[in-house]
């Protein structure tokens, strides 16, 4: 099963897209776990506060100090979530038929790929990044090796930051972050033959 849709060729406008955030107990790759995932829905240009996708995972380990500092969720925040076997196949269903998008995207990649695969969801083997769009587009630059914070980026593009490090909020600022950006790549990409953006553009860019 693979939701990673045709289209590419097509103007990036035409297509949807499924603006993905997750939350963890920490960034060990090995040890530490998904405890929320929000995801935003783009059609037509535009994105909506509802209609959206927000769960919390019940991890089998507790969230360290360090991560609950950043997202508040504790281990009694939790204790209602369900495990991610529950909420694997209802992320999947919600993400069918669009491109993803993602804020420094390895991190979604590494932590929901394995779990996903578990329900025959292919991970796409690429994903529209904002952190290198950004890049691309000279609002920011990662000489540090750093990618860029979606905070900051959001205020260099004097936009609005919702509920940062909840993952829909998260989500949703990345959302407005991606129109913002897709906005002025077109605009200075002007396709000789097009006169649009296609996704496979944004697909490319996000690659380099």
């Amino acid at each position: 099963m693979r939701f990673f849709q045709d289209g590419s060729a097509d103007s990036w406008r035409t297509q949807k897209f499924s603006v993905i955030d997750v939350e963890t107990t920490g960034l060990d790759l090995m040890n530490d776990q998904v405890i929320s995932i929000g995801v935003v829905k783009i059609r037509d240009g535009r994105f909506k506060a509802e209609g959206n996708f927000y769960e919390e995972v019940s991890p089998t380990k507790s969230p360290s100090a360090q991560s609950i500092v950043i997202h508040g969720l504790r281990s009694s925040d939790l204790e209602s979530a369900h495990p991610m076997e529950i909420v694997a196949p209802k992320l999947i269903t919600f993400l069918e038929g669009s491109f993803l998008i993602a804020h420094a995207a390895w991190v979604e990649r590494a932590f929901l790929e394995p779990k996903l695969k578990r329900h025959k969801y292919r991970f796409p083997k690429a994903v529209i990044d904002t952190a290198a769009l950004a890049r691309y587009a000279g609002i920011v630059e990662s000489n540090d090796g750093h990618e860029p914070s979606l905070e900051l980026l959001a205020r260099k593009l004097n936009l609005p930051v919702y509920s940062p490090h909840h993952a829909l909020g998260d989500a949703m600022t990345t959302a407005a972050v991606f129109l913002a950006l897709v906005a002025r790549i077109e605009k200075s990409l002007r396709k000789s033959e097009n006169g649009f953006v296609t996704v496979q553009d944004l697909l490319e860019i996000s690659r380099e």
